[in-house]
């Protein structure tokens, strides 16, 4: 981290990651830490929660952090001039309150940072069943999201933020639409249904200063349930936003990092389990460490087209 004669940060990528913290495993701020980390960016983290393991594995113990807790830490940070940040990364949040702190502090941080970027990983539920209080929605809608300059939602996600039904690629672009007229500058569906069977659709939509583009990437549904991958796909497009300033480009790299990831992740599993047997929690937590490589240098998987 670069200091100045005063203790004082020098501006550059300096990430503020608010994020789920588990004592076991890759997912939250293990998985996000290590890839901005990787990239070259400097991470200061605030957990939102601090769990033993993910809720996946059925059991775990830990605490749900609250305004207080999020309040402490950043005041902590303010009395020694330590909120000079580039960027603001959220990903899962149990508390409502915590929620709400997190908008004053975007809001503080970006009176003296206009140029501050925050990207919303907007973690709410999956296929249909909301995984946080239902009370967060409607922080998310009216007050974090108009905030957000990337949201990158789930299918499921998408349609909670715009009360809205995706049932097809038309109203999953319609919905996209109704975030940047909230002032959302880019929107990624990080994964949905919308495809044909096997097939996942991913979609990306910028509307930045009056240009508007958006691509489409079909990627295949591999047969497993992976935790963690919506922080990997949330700090990857990030990282190649801040380092491309593309969004095909941002859109290729993030979607071929996390197939890249979770393939590997696949493979091991099923070795350590054996054949016909299926994989523990455990034996399908990301293989983020042994994926490095693809971290930084993805190999092109998948290719963006546009789409309208």
């Amino acid at each position: 981290m670069q200091v100045g004669e005063m203790g004082t940060m020098k501006a550059g990528s300096l990430v503020l990651s608010l994020q789920p913290s588990f004592v076991w495993g890759s997912s939250g701020s293990s998985v996000t830490t290590f890839l901005l980390q990787v990239h070259g960016f400097d991470v200061s983290t605030i957990n939102s929660v601090q769990f033993s393991n993910h809720t996946g594995y059925g059991k775990f113990k830990g605490q749900v952090l609250d305004d207080q807790d999020v309040t402490d830490l950043y005041e902590g940070l303010k009395l020694n001039n330590l909120v000079q940040f580039s960027h603001i990364l959220t990903g899962y949040i149990g508390s409502k309150s915590f929620l709400e702190k997190v908008k004053e502090i975007i809001q503080e941080l970006r009176s003296h940072n206009p140029s501050l970027i925050y990207v919303c990983d907007p973690v709410m539920g999956d296929n249909g069943k909301m995984y946080v209080p239902e009370n967060l929605l409607e922080v998310y809608r009216e007050s974090i999201v108009p905030l957000a300059d990337i949201v990158t939602p789930n299918q499921f996600e998408l349609e909670l933020l715009t009360r809205s039904k995706v049932t097809n690629e038309t109203e999953a672009l319609a919905a996209m639409e109704m975030l940047h007229n909230k002032g959302v500058k880019t929107v990624v569906l990080s994964s949905s249904s919308l495809g044909r069977d096997g097939v996942l659709i991913c979609l990306a939509s910028s509307n930045r200063d009056g240009v508007k583009e958006c691509y489409r990437i079909e990627i295949p549904l591999l047969p497993a349930i992976f935790v963690g991958t919506g922080d990997l796909f949330a700090a990857s497009l990030m990282v190649w936003m801040q380092k491309d300033n593309s969004l095909k480009v941002a859109f290729e790299k993030t979607i071929s990092t996390v197939q890249a990831v979770i393939r590997r992740t696949l493979d091991y599993a099923r070795k350590v389990a054996g054949e016909h047997v299926k994989p523990t929690p455990a034996q399908m937590e990301l293989r983020l460490v042994q994926s490095k490589d693809d971290l930084e240098n993805p190999k092109i998987l998948y290719t963006a087209e546009l789409f309208s």
